[in-house]
């Protein structure tokens, strides 16, 4: 293995010669970088390999939405440029105490919010190309910074968060491997919210073992966040899952037919009848199964997360932390205290959003709105249940009696990530409505109501007389709580090599 000396100058001159990218909005400095890194190599040199975690010495990146006490965290919003914050977040803790190094953090969408990182107060996110590129795609969002930071070598993995696609939309869009665990499974601690109930830590990385070995040693029950799987809970997720029958030469591979949208472009779906067959062909059981609410999950998703977001939000007033418009100090009645301090803090799809969400809780839209986008999330769960062949032991009682769900056909569902290859930026940015833009998160929505653990792994097709070669990143999701078929399935897809078309 490369020194991490080594590692750290390579890492740092591929940020340097790709800036145009604008992955990262603030690096550790080079000097503090390479000692971290030539502590590691001498630490190292004293150790056996079964002495020390799979990710040692290994140098990460993190969104700037996860808090740092030696870099900024600015969510990428005017609000809070150059905040640093008086604590880590428990995910960066665990991190470094398996002993990786933080590289830097990256940019994205504001807040979280958008799917091209095109939202930024530090400028857009660029999709993977040279500097002379005349014509730039988008990196997806709102965790591009992240996969465009792993996708041209500027380190090993990175951290994003996933609310409804943030890290598996990207991840596809730049042919790399994307992970939302299941819910609760990675401490939220230290992560600025978006949307309590959906928001995740996710992990990219160029192929499926580095994002598990990342996964493995941050994945704990943390005291400090109620939203984290106590450690009872996962010992019984642990001890009933591990009963499951899976075969790893013949998995159950459910395809559903809810996914196969008309706005889903040729070279998606034909990339997606092509590895269903290369997967039948392999011994691998394909069955087509039904998840008949996933129709109504992205208008369910659209009132529930700027509904929290505007909750969440409501923090920022400039009076505390943060940034503050002067407008705000003159004296009524010029002005409403706050209002312009939120209007030059936030960005433009942050405030259409705070908006939605707090039409959405309003008295008089609430009923109509949030109340029965929760039933349909419910309803997006139960099918979920019903299609896997374990039950959703989250929701069963210490008698392990009456687990909801269970008795499906499949083990794992297969489905593509988006609905087309990664766009360009003219085009996205010259869309009639921001609100077209939504429509990206429409296969990635389902799982994060449900909860359930997904992984977007990129599968290079050959296509065309020319032979060009294009990843597209294809999702496996599985039961909650069941990582452990997760990585299995995602280790095949990722064996599959490059496929013609």
């Amino acid at each position: 293995m490369l020194s991490r000396v080594g590692a750290a100058k390579r890492f740092l001159q591929a940020a340097r010669s790709n800036k145009h990218l604008n992955a990262f909005i603030s690096l550790k400095p080079e000097e503090t970088l390479l000692a971290e890194a030539a502590s590691v190599d001498s630490r190292l040199g004293t150790l056996q390999k079964s002495e020390h975690s799979s990710i040692d010495g290994r140098i990460i990146a993190v969104k700037d939405n996860i808090c740092t006490t030696d870099l900024p965290t600015t969510c990428a919003s005017e609000m809070l440029r150059g905040y640093v914050s008086p604590y880590e977040a428990t995910v960066v803790q665990n991190l470094k105490r398996a002993g990786a190094i933080i590289m830097g953090k990256t940019n994205m969408d504001e807040f979280g919010m958008g799917s091209h990182s095109i939202y930024s107060a530090f400028g857009a996110v660029v999709g993977p190309s040279p500097p002379e590129s005349q014509h730039p795609r988008s990196a997806g969002g709102s965790s591009g910074g992240s996969a465009v930071a792993v996708a041209m070598g500027m380190c090993d993995a990175a951290l994003g968060t996933d609310t409804g696609g943030s890290v598996r939309l990207p991840a596809s869009y730049c042919g790399v491997v994307g992970f939302k665990p299941s819910y609760g499974m990675l401490s939220r601690l230290g992560v600025v919210a978006y949307a309590n109930s959906l928001d995740t830590v996710g992990i990219l990385g160029k192929d499926v073992e580095s994002v598990k070995n990342v996964f493995d040693e941050i994945n704990e029950h943390d005291p400090r966040d109620p939203t984290s799987l106590s450690a009872e809970t996962r010992k019984r997720l642990r001890e009933n899952l591990s009963e499951s029958s899976y075969s790893k030469e013949s998995l159950r591979i459910g395809i559903p037919a809810e996914y196969n949208v008309h706005e889903l472009t040729p070279a998606v779906r034909e990339a997606w009848e092509t590895v269903a067959q290369k997967l039948l062909s392999l011994g691998h059981q394909i069955t087509n199964i039904s998840l008949p609410h996933t129709k109504h999950s992205l208008s369910s998703y659209y009132v529930l997360a700027p509904a929290e977001a505007s909750s969440n939000l409501a923090k920022y007033d400039g009076v505390r932390y943060g940034h503050r418009s002067d407008a705000d100090r003159s004296t009524p009645p010029d002005n409403i205290l706050f209002a312009p301090t939120r209007h030059t803090g936030f960005g433009a799809e942050v405030r259409r959003r705070i908006l939605m969400g707090a039409y959405a809780l309003s008295s008089e839209a609430k009923e109509n709105y949030f109340i029965q986008a929760q039933k349909v999330r419910a309803l997006v769960q139960r099918d979920f249940d019903q299609a896997f062949v374990q039950p959703n032991w989250l929701k069963c009682g210490k008698d392990k009696r009456g687990p909801p769900g269970g008795g499906g056909r499949v083990d794992v569902i297969l489905a593509p990530c988006a609905l087309s290859t990664a766009p360009l930026l003219s085009d996205v940015r010259g869309q009639a409505s921001p609100l077209d833009a939504y429509v990206n998160d429409v296969l990635t929505v389902p799982a994060s109501l449900a909860g359930v653990p997904a992984v977007s792994v990129p599968v290079f097709v050959e296509s065309g007389q020319n032979q060009q070669r294009r990843p597209i990143g294809m999702q496996i999701m599985a039961q909650f709580g069941d990582e452990k078929v997760l990585w299995e399935a995602a280790k095949i897809l990722e064996g599959l090599g490059t496929i013609k078309a």
